[in-house]
């Protein structure tokens, strides 16, 4: 992830410069992870977008005007209502090296603050007023964080200083020669070796100050010169330190793959006019509902014809599993060339003999170059591999199956889809598995792959809510533990529903709220009651040679609900 403290830092800067000052005009879910504010400041109109995805979190200005992208709107999408619309920006700032950003509004209820915390797998964006979380969009109870709660009506807590990495601002190139000098393996890379070592210090600006000092990115320790990566680190730091910043984005074979404020040497550079032009172009635009819809259609007509050449591959296995007629005919050629070997003349190239007396004479071809034992020997070779053949049938129809049954999940993934990367992540595994027709597609921005969704309950209990398919293979067979509870729209593709066992007993009303997700995220969300099954997650298993997510289960429970989304839980 690029969104490291320097990265923050420009944003800070162009913020101040273009957001402060300005009324709030509107604010936007854009989507579940995500909320927008239409800000209109020095006579232009501006839309900031705040996205706590785990894998893609983000703040950045978008130039064209966000759209709501779920139906209704969100608890803390409720809350920005009341306190942050037709508010003033009052200031933009950072904490000292660390990846987060504050943003002061005076609204109608007095001061708040909306604080971004854009670091995966941490992410969050939170309302705090008076320095007490009013809510945020991933909560964070005490069974994962006991030092830093995220959760409505509790204190908000800074992260930790941080401790043990030296002041960019006064290291020297006796430091870097001591740093180099104390790294054990001497075989081990420079950029691994100065991460963590200095304040602001992200992976990819030591990737780009190890390229500028040896000319490749994995150069090793024992090939780099201390004074040469000296050098390369002030080249970079001391712009960046007097705030003076390079933004733009960088390429690898024409496809987004970076950006930074500072130039990336190592990678094809094109200069962007700001920090969030630069994102925006790594990210792709934020469009809405629309659009992704419209997105969904090339996608949705690839997966339709993939199902339909499966369920033609299906029904002609199953045919042919019945149909033992031509098979048959092979054993009857031979065993007639047999029976008339001896009337069979050199050269003859048919012969028409008759098998059952009730039945039409067989015409069998015959090579004129083979003996009579010879073609007879042909046929029952052509009859054995025939045999063989067909006892792959019956494991051939499974393998169809399980396939058809996993293109009827990534149809409904489709379905669910609320942003450019859970379509992508559908286009990818088409891909993947050769169900995508024609030139293979990039991945869309450039960006990396969504995490499951974690909703911490009213009552504290932690929630993971698979998507899609990959997602579904994540929670329940990396993130759930034995005894958490499973649930699962019954008989449909859809969701995978974890509800964390944190030794607390489990109440039916959070089962009954859990299963309403897993309706909504399913293909039965159109209906008006769904049956869900539950079960404890020990009695899930993946299906070999299936696609990821794939199941089975036993010992399950099952209540009917209507679907609802995530907000229910909350």
């Amino acid at each position: 992830m690029n969104f490291d403290v320097f990265t923050i830092s420009a944003l800070v800067d162009e913020f101040m410069d273009t957001l402060v000052g300005g009324k709030i005009q509107d604010s936007i879910d854009v989507d579940a992870m995500g909320m927008g504010l239409e800000i209109y400041a020095n006579r232009r109109r501006r839309y900031l977008y705040m996205s706590a995805d785990a894998s893609n979190p983000r703040v950045h200005v978008v130039e064209n005007k966000l759209r709501r992208g779920i139906q209704k709107p969100t608890q803390i999408g409720l809350l920005f209502r009341r306190y942050v619309e037709n508010g003033i920006v009052l200031h933009v700032s950072q904490p000292s090296w660390e990846r987060i950003m504050q943003i002061d509004i005076e609204g109608e209820e007095g001061e708040v603050s909306i604080i971004i915390e854009p670091m995966s797998r941490r992410a969050n964006v939170l309302l705090v007023k008076d320095n007490i979380i009013l809510d945020c969009i991933n909560r964070v109870g005490p069974e994962e964080n006991r030092y830093r709660l995220s959760l409505p009506n509790h204190k908000y807590v800074a992260p930790p200083p941080i401790t043990g990495q030296a002041d960019p601002a006064q290291f020297s190139a006796d430091d870097m020669y001591n740093l180099l000098e104390t790294v054990e393996k001497k075989s081990a890379q420079t950029r691994r070796a100065l991460t963590g070592r200095i304040l602001g210090m992200s992976p990819l600006l030591a990737k780009e100050i190890v390229f500028r000092a040896t000319g490749a990115v994995n150069a090793k320790v024992r090939d780099t010169d201390s004074d040469a990566l000296y050098e390369a680190f002030k080249s970079i730091f001391d712009p960046m330190m007097n705030r003076e910043w390079q933004t733009g984005i960088g390429r690898e074979m024409g496809v987004v793959s970076a950006f930074a404020p500072y130039e990336l040497t190592h990678l094809e550079w094109d200069v962007s006019e700001s920090m969030s032009a630069s994102i925006t172009e790594y990210f792709g635009t934020i469009e809405g509902v629309d659009a992704y819809n419209e997105a969904k259609k090339p996608v949705q007509a690839a997966i339709e014809k993939t199902r339909s050449k499966l369920s033609s591959k299906l029904a002609s296995l199953e045919s042919g599993l019945h149909d033992d007629s031509e098979r048959e005919k092979l054993k009857q050629s031979g065993e007639l060339i047999l029976a008339y070997q001896y009337a069979i003349q050199d050269g003859q190239e048919e012969l028409l003999a008759q098998y059952d007396m009730d039945a039409p004479e067989l015409v069998i071809s015959l090579n004129p170059d083979l003996s009579a034992l010879e073609n007879a020997q042909t046929y029952f070779r052509k009859y054995e591999k025939a045999k063989s053949a067909l006892d792959e049938v019956p494991q051939l129809i499974q393998e169809t199956t399980i396939e058809l049954d996993f293109i009827e999940q990534l149809e409904t993934d489709l379905m669910t889809a609320s942003n450019w990367v859970e379509i992508d992540d559908v286009i990818q595994t088409l891909q993947t598995r050769g169900h995508w027709q024609g030139k293979k597609l990039k991945r869309i921005g450039g960006g990396g792959r969504q995490g499951p969704l974690k909703v911490v309950s009213r009552d504290g209990y932690v929630v993971w809510v698979g998507r899609n398919s990959r997602q579904n293979e994540q929670v329940t067979f990396k993130t759930a533990n034995r005894d958490d509870i499973w649930l699962h729209a019954r008989d449909v593709p859809g969701a995978h529903v974890i509800i964390r066992n944190d030794g607390r007993r489990i109440k039916d009303e959070l089962i009954a709220e859990a299963a309403a997700v897993a309706a909504y995220y399913s293909k039965r969300r159109p209906d008006g009651n769904v049956l869900v099954d539950y079960t404890r997650v020990k009695y899930v298993n993946s299906i070999r040679g299936a696609g990821p997510g794939m199941v089975t289960y036993r010992n399950e429970q099952t209540v009917t609900v209507e679907p609802k989304d995530e907000e229910i839980l909350k």
